[in-house]
Parts: C-alpha cells; structure tokens; sequence
C-alpha cells in the first residue's frame, strides 16, 4: 500500500484496476475493488490495519468489470455515477466468466465462477460532495472511457483520481467510449489540475507530462476512425489500426497478445456503434 498524503493511499498489487482508500475517523471510503473476490478479502484484511472508523463507503470509477466485479465483496454501500447504475439495471444479476474476450484484466484472473452485480446503492448525475471528519471528496462527472465515467477529487491534498481517463504502459479501453466526450475530458484535466497528483486507474500515480501523450493517442485514434467512416469502410478495416497504436505504447512483452485483443475488440466495437449504420458519429452510448 503506498500513501500518497496523510489518510490517502493506493494498492497496485492485485490484478485489474489501481485501488484508492480514504483513512478517515468516520469510516472508509473505498475506490474500486479488485476483481477476485479472494483479493477483495485480501484487500479487506489489509485496510483493517487503517486506523479508521467503522463506516465503508466504495465508489466505482466506472462500470467496467474490473472495478466493479468484486464490489459485492467489499461488503459495505456503493456508489457511482448514474448511467452506471443504469448499466447495472441492464445487466444479467448475475456475472457468468464466459464469451468473447476483451482484453479485460479479470479475463487473466483463474477460478472466476458465477458472480451477482452488486449494483450501486447511491448515484447522482453531475457532481456530489461528501464530508466525513472534515475532509472533503467530492466526485464529478466526466464522460469519454464511458457513459458514466466520474473522477474522485480531494481539494485537499490536491488528488484526483481519474479512472480510465489516463492509462499507463497499455492501451485505452474504448468499446464503450466516446472519443469525442474523452478529449473534452482530458483538456479539463489539463487546464484545471496542474497541481494535482494525478491517479489513473490503470497505472497509479502519473506525472502530469504524460497526459498530454494519452490526448494525443485519443485524437489520434478518433481522427483515423474518422477517416475510414468517410470512407464507408467496413469494421474489419480497423484491424489496420492496432500495431501502430501498440507501437506507441511502452507495454510489456508478456502483456502483448492481451493488449491487441483489448485494441481488436474495442475498435470493432466503437466503429459498429458510432459509425456503422450511417457513415457519421452516433453520440448514443452503451
């Protein structure tokens, strides 16, 4: 576990997204959840050693799998943004690990059986602030990874997390992304977090330098989907488009066949959603 100012720490060690705690008098508050349920009891185990109240509060960043899987097990109230509970309104109760592959992360984790969603409990749509022991977190909007994607932001000590929004070392998650929202969402960071640390979801801390990389691989990406739309090309032309994408990213080796799967999914996804019916953008999102 690693403190990032007093009270506030991350956990990079278990398989899917960065997690975040809030060491408060009152309680904690939690942010994502690893998706094995043996690591969500681990994880448990090791925020005993927090001195803090009794409550527990966990945010979801957003409602993709890998931070939302192991939710239930966390065992305590829920909350995220409103068009991810809508999400959860739409899903199975019921998780099954089966179908196609997404180059999700829990897709690597072994023995994960049939899981029940633990849906979000609270939701709001723009921003929320809450208060435990004189410390303020509030959570804010902000679309682009997904419908409802939000950012968790302590104005002091000056910490955002920022979930998908910015990833390290790896590719961006976008079959239910819109590029165009995502951009809007990055220059927001740009302009108004400079004296922020900057957590990702997928990488922990990163130095603010580096968001201008991640801006231009999203515009990057979106200008060349783009491209091909005009050009009425089918889905399968999207192919073209991952090796150069993965040429711009340092990943590991051993995380390469992975990673162009989450490219050839999210893609295929993307352009069968925004473009395929008609040749331009469709803003509608999953």
């Amino acid at each position: 576990m690693q403190s990032l100012a007093s009270q506030v720490y991350i956990e990079e060690q278990y398989p899917g997204v960065t997690l975040g705690t809030i060491a408060l008098p009152h309680g904690l508050i939690q942010i994502d959840a690893p998706p094995a349920p043996e690591d969500g009891r681990s994880w448990r185990a090791a925020l005993l050693s927090l001195n803090s109240g009794v409550e527990r509060l966990l945010i979801n960043l957003d409602g993709h799998p890998d931070r939302t899987l192991g939710a239930r097990a966390m065992d305590c109230t829920i909350l995220a943004h409103e068009r991810t509970a809508e999400t959860f309104r739409n899903r199975p109760n019921t998780f099954k690990a089966q179908g196609e592959e997404t180059g999700a992360d829990w897709e690597s984790v072994a023995g994960m059986g049939n899981i029940r969603w633990a849906p979000p409990e609270i939701s709001f749509t723009s921003r929320m602030s809450i208060e435990w022991s004189n410390f303020t977190v509030t959570m804010e909007h902000h679309s682009g990874p997904t419908a409802g994607a939000i950012w968790v932001v302590l104005p002091e000590p000056k910490i955002v997390f920022v979930g998908d929004l910015i990833v390290k070392n790896q590719p961006p998650f976008i079959a239910s992304a819109n590029l165009a929202e995502w951009l809007k969402s990055i220059d927001v960071l740009l302009a108004g977090f400079a004296d922020y640390t900057i957590v990702s979801g997928r990488g922990g801390v990163m130095p603010f330098t580096s968001i201008a990389a991640q801006r231009e691989r999203i515009s990057s990406i979106h200008e060349q989907l783009e491209s091909l739309a005009r050009k009425q090309a089918g889905p399968d032309a999207v192919e073209s488009l991952i090796q150069p994408i993965m040429a711009s990213i340092k990943a590991p080796i051993e995380r390469q066949k992975q990673y162009i799967q989450r490219l050839a999914h999210g893609l295929r996804h993307y352009y069968t959603r925004h473009y395929r019916t008609t040749g331009v953008a469709n803003e509608s999102e999953e």
